[in-house]
């Protein structure tokens, strides 16, 4: 069963697996440091290594090996799914839904879905869910069928083979393209943020232009990291901030000469205006790299067509 625990100050700055041996007992470091690799220990919901060092109130999630691998209640809740192949899933995720249960959303998540329409995740740790999306970013995300397509898949992200990309539609301009490699870490001030912090974990975004509407631009970021937030929080400190995103651009940025009609949509924007377009990895059995694709939404369509308007 699924257990989470905060880190308290007596563990800060100490690596995940020596930390997980102090805060679950019942386990061998040895047996804990394995299920850090196979990604059944989670550092703020994101796949993590022993070796990493963890921080005031970071959550540490453990999933153990139990005969029922989670608890989730099945719910009929909407996803498109792409493709269905013998290993693994890829399903194109909605905005405005939530990864899996947790604080605070106990239901109404993907990963309810995930089991209704597929009980046979009830088998797989996290309902086969192994990277994630934030609840309202749009696009494609794997799901793993089988243990072991899940320890290949995770072995990959922990090694970075996976290649994830995404569009932004973002407030300001850039030309041609734009490496960040600016480490992440929880926000000191607001504990439900991330900021860009010397003692962050490494993050790297690559970033480059798909389109130019006078000041703002429709971008292709492909990342190499996954952490939290992590292209949020890349392009808002470039002041790129992505529209509708009321986190990292909360007083709604509008570019200069903006026309009424477009500020309004702008500022009335939904969500965060980042999707998950494309995800690349190399297939288990012939090594050959393959590539999903989630078509661009309509919210997001709409919004880059009256932006194409005002050029």
């Amino acid at each position: 069963m699924t257990n989470c625990k905060k880190v308290t100050s007596e563990f800060s700055n100490m690596r995940l697996d020596k930390v997980s041996s102090e805060m679950f007992k019942d386990f061998s470091r040895t047996q804990l440091k394995k299920w850090i690799l196979e990604g059944r220990i989670l550092l703020n919901s994101e796949l993590a290594l022993p070796k990493d060092n963890v921080h005031v109130d970071d959550v540490i999630e453990i999933n153990p090996i139990t005969e029922k691998k989670n608890f989730w209640e099945p719910e009929d809740i909407y996803f498109d799914v792409i493709t269905e192949e013998k290993d693994y899933l890829i399903i194109n995720k909605p905005s405005n839904l939530i990864m899996h249960p947790g604080a605070g959303s106990n239901n109404g998540t993907l990963a309810n879905g995930l089991l209704h329409k597929y009980p046979e995740l009830e088998n797989i740790p996290r309902a086969g869910i192994v990277h994630r999306l934030d609840k309202d970013t749009s696009g494609v995300l794997l799901v793993a069928r089988t243990e072991k397509f899940r320890n290949y898949f995770v072995q990959e992200l922990q090694e970075r083979k996976v290649k994830k990309n995404y569009i932004a539609a973002v407030v300001g301009k850039i030309i041609g393209s734009l490496t960040i490699d600016d480490p992440i870490g929880r926000d000191k001030n607001n504990r439900t943020k991330m900021s860009i912090r010397p003692d962050g974990k490494e993050a790297y975004s690559f970033i480059k232009l798909e389109e130019d509407f006078n000041n703002y631009s429709l971008l292709d970021v492909s990342i190499k990291t996954g952490r939290t937030h992590q292209i949020r929080v890349h392009l808002a400190s470039k002041k790129l901030p992505i529209i509708g995103d009321k986190t990292y651009n909360p007083s709604g940025n509008i570019a200069k000469n903006t026309p009424k009609e477009l500020i309004d949509l702008i500022r009335n924007f939904p969500r965060q205006a980042l999707h998950s377009s494309k995800l690349s990895f190399a297939d288990p059995d012939t090594h050959e790299d393959i590539s999903f694709n989630a078509p661009i939404p309509q919210d997001i369509k709409k919004l880059i067509s009256q932006l194409k308007k005002h050029i």
